[in-house]
């Protein structure tokens, strides 16, 4: 996952960043900055180092837990001053996911949703654009529940509540003593459609105001009068770093997912996402709609 990132290779001062997949990711970056310095290929430094060409690879996209032992033989066999080689060390020492909420559940969630949950949990800046639902930081319970399975990804019952108890789980993060801050751009087809009852729908607008109205939370509708864009047409988050070489924006859709690094693909989102938030309703008036829509909601009852 480091196509396109680069650091400095004799950089010595760590990237800011606490959970264990930044660091992975901090890693992965520094690994490979040291081994283009080398003009070394995957297998070469392997080689050297003593180690496979896959391990290589692995640690450089920030896959799965490390090995601070290869670590160390890999600065080693790329020549790292002292100083580059604790700090990397340090790095993969304190890269495990062993401490990370999620982990009751992790033996059922795929790779995409684990890196999903990290991204959330550690980024201090995430931006969602949606067009379809709700986002699930910001969903209630009932809404949730309402939102309709693709026919052949429906859950047993038991199982669809653990993973309702995990999305619940996630919006803690919203409200920890160091939250994100978390800018959300809603298609107006988002407030108006119905989900469940007149109800349901209604409580999930009410709580929407009131997430708005959090300090590191802003929420924002785009709304049907100013016109199509190009760029609302798919869902997006990106996740920002405290190394913007670290961004990462998330793209879904039925068969799967893409977590997108490369400078170029974040530059045009970024720019996508400041102008979607240019043209949607500021905050005020976006809360404003959404209560217009919740008393809608509500008069339609059942």
């Amino acid at each position: 996952m480091t196509e396109g990132l680069t650091v400095p290779a004799g950089a010595a001062e760590p990237f800011a960043g606490t959970g264990p997949v930044t660091r992975r990711r901090q890693l992965g970056v520094r690994l490979l900055a040291l081994r283009d310095t080398c003009g070394l290929s995957a297998e070469e430094a392997g080689e050297r180092a003593g180690v496979s060409k896959a391990t290589v690879s692995r640690y450089e996209r920030a896959k799965g837990n490390v090995r601070w032992n290869q670590v160390d033989q890999l600065c080693r066999a790329y020549g790292a001053s002292d100083e580059e080689r604790h700090l990397l060390v340090e790095l993969a020492k304190n890269s495990r996911d062993n401490e990370v909420w999620w982990i009751p559940f992790a033996g059922k969630l795929p790779d995409r949703m684990r890196m999903l949950l990290a991204l959330e949990n550690e980024a201090p800046r995430i931006s969602h654009h949606t067009v379809g639902v709700v986002p699930g930081l910001l969903q209630t319970p009932s809404y949730a529940q309402e939102i309709k399975a693709t026919p052949g990804s429906t859950l047993p019952p038991q199982e669809s509540q653990e993973f309702l108890r995990m999305r619940m789980q996630r919006q803690r993060i919203l409200d920890r003593a160091a939250p994100p801050e978390y800018h959300v751009v809603l298609d107006e087809a988002v407030v108006r459609r119905r989900v469940g009852s007149g109800e349901v729908m209604s409580a999930q607008l009410d709580h929407l105001i009131a997430r708005g109205r959090q300090p590191n939370i802003s929420i924002q509708v785009l709304p049907f009068s100013s016109g199509a864009y190009s760029a609302a047409l798919s869902t997006f988050i990106l996740f920002g770093c405290p190394d913007p070489s670290l961004d990462v924006v998330f793209l879904e859709n039925q068969t799967g997912s893409l977590f997108l690094e490369e400078p170029p693909v974040l530059k045009r989102y970024t720019e996508a996402m400041a102008f979607l938030r240019q043209e949607a309703l500021d905050t005020t008036a976006s809360a404003e709609l959404i209560a217009e829509a919740s008393r809608a909601h509500r008069r339609s009852g059942k």
